[in-house]
């Protein structure tokens, strides 16, 4: 391994030190309460070297939410959905939605808990990425709607907010410890899914309006 090797590849090891201290600190005491000089504390380094590989606090932030989305969207698991009816797609992206809660807990409480955090529409080149990923989830909606699973009155993009609302629920009720004694999150988050789902094809009137998001 050449000298520039070397360099690179410490220098990928602090940053990853960097974030995980940065990860901890955030879900532990809330985002607004860390400073650099806390996460700089955490690893034994200076608040000055830090900024050499972060130029903010935000900047920290808005890393692991892009860790946090790439996590969320696994392509080779939506990969492995292809071939699958429409309706059935739809199914296992959102249940994707839980198991992410449940899979990356910290990441999911940052990116989805936290109100502190600055929120990523900042960084909309950054996260083109996601915004593409929530465009193909509509177009699977879309498609069921085509299929005739769905109602043609339907807004795809309403149908979506719908879903992602009842399994973001039933996420922070598991991580926030909320959930009755015995009480299954995971049966929870699918008796929530099957029946929105129910309900959107069922065809009843729904207030809900697209919005911008």
């Amino acid at each position: 391994m050449g000298i520039k090797e070397r360099q690179e590849r410490d220098r990928e090891a602090v940053r990853r030190s960097i974030l995980d201290a940065a990860r901890d600190l955030f879900v532990a005491e809330g985002y607004q309460n860390v400073s650099i000089r806390k996460i700089a504390e955490r690893i034994e380094y200076s608040p000055a070297a830090l900024y050499g590989y972060f130029p903010s606090k935000d900047d920290i932030f808005f890393a692991l939410a892009e860790e946090g989305f790439r996590l969320l969207a696994e392509p080779a698991r939506l990969k492995a959905l292809d071939g699958l009816p429409p309706i059935e797609r739809v199914r296992a992206i959102f249940r994707r939605l839980y198991d992410f809660s449940r899979d990356y807990p910290q990441y999911f409480a940052l990116m989805f808990v936290d109100r502190s955090v600055p929120r990523i529409s900042r960084e909309y080149e950054r996260f083109s990425f996601a915004h593409d990923m929530k465009t193909h989830i509509v177009s699977e909606l879309q498609a069921c709607i085509d299929e005739g699973v769905f109602p043609k009155s339907l807004d795809p993009f309403v149908a979506f907010r719908l879903l992602t609302m009842g399994l973001l629920g039933v996420a922070v009720m598991r991580l926030s410890e909320r959930l009755a004694p015995g009480e299954n999150a995971d049966h929870l988050a699918d008796d929530v899914l099957n029946v929105t789902i129910a309900g959107l094809r069922s065809g009843g009137p729904l207030m809900s309006e697209r919005v911008p998001c």
